[in-house]
């Protein structure tokens, strides 16, 4: 039987109250995790504690921000276990939400644990952002899109931007060291209709990691040539 005790302590501290059925899903998300995690590589992280710590209370962190109040529509874009779209979605329940993956047994393993959490007004695509990001149903239609995928940020950005609706927002969850990456991304974040707005540095409850989130507001429509295709946003960044 799996144990949430260390995210159950840690919540406190970002003052997030979760009730009874909200700490039961995410003992049963846990549990589902590792189950699933045997046939098919969704993270490397198996322990309870270190579950709580990396994955749930690092994916809680964007709530002690003042942009998921009120009903938001989030995207988040390789979402790979779920993280951090279904803990937001768990936590805070008025959030729509659409889960991004390009790998599609992931996106299977998600949808299994939509239904098994009986999670409502949430999705998981299997999908490419840069293919997705120019469909009009979803470009620019987002009040958030959030990634914790490891490529720099002039490179995510561009990916990610498309997404969101003027006056929305991206945020991008890092380790601590970004100062000279944000130097790098500054082109990249105006060309893309963005606006850095705040760097939050977070100590994740119950450890002694740090992370940040890097905030930036949608001022203006990302231009229609974003984002390019053929693997440009990777092999020759913004």
């Amino acid at each position: 039987m799996s144990n949430i005790d260390t995210l159950v302590k840690g919540v406190r501290d970002l003052n997030i109250n979760l009730d009874s059925n909200q700490e039961e899903s995410f003992i049963r998300y846990k549990e589902l995790l590792k189950k699933w995690n045997e046939k098919i590589n969704i993270t490397t992280i198996t322990d309870d504690v270190e579950i709580d710590q990396k994955h749930f209370l690092d994916s809680l962190t964007p709530l002690t921000t003042s942009l998921f109040n009120g009903e938001k529509s989030l995207i988040d874009i390789g979402t790979g276990g779920g993280f951090p779209g279904i803990p937001l979605k768990i936590a805070n329940p008025d959030l729509n939400v659409l889960l991004l993956d390009s790998l599609n047994k992931r996106i299977i393993f998600l949808n299994e644990v939509v239904k098994e959490l009986g999670l409502k007004n949430i999705e998981a695509l299997h999908g490419r952002a840069e293919e997705l990001s120019c469909n009009p149903m979803y470009r620019e239609k987002f009040d958030i899109c959030i990634s914790r995928a490891v490529a720099q940020l002039n490179t995510l950005g561009e990916y990610c931007m498309p997404f969101v609706k003027v006056g929305g927002h991206f945020i991008s969850m890092k380790g601590p060291d970004v100062k000279e990456e944000l130097g790098i991304s500054k082109k990249a974040i105006k060309l893309l209709g963005g606006q850095l707005i705040d760097t939050v540095y977070i100590k994740i409850p119950q450890s002694d990691i740090v992370h940040s989130l890097i905030i930036i507001e949608k001022i203006r429509e990302t231009p229609t040539k974003y984002p390019r295709g053929g693997g440009k946003p990777r092999k020759n960044p913004l």
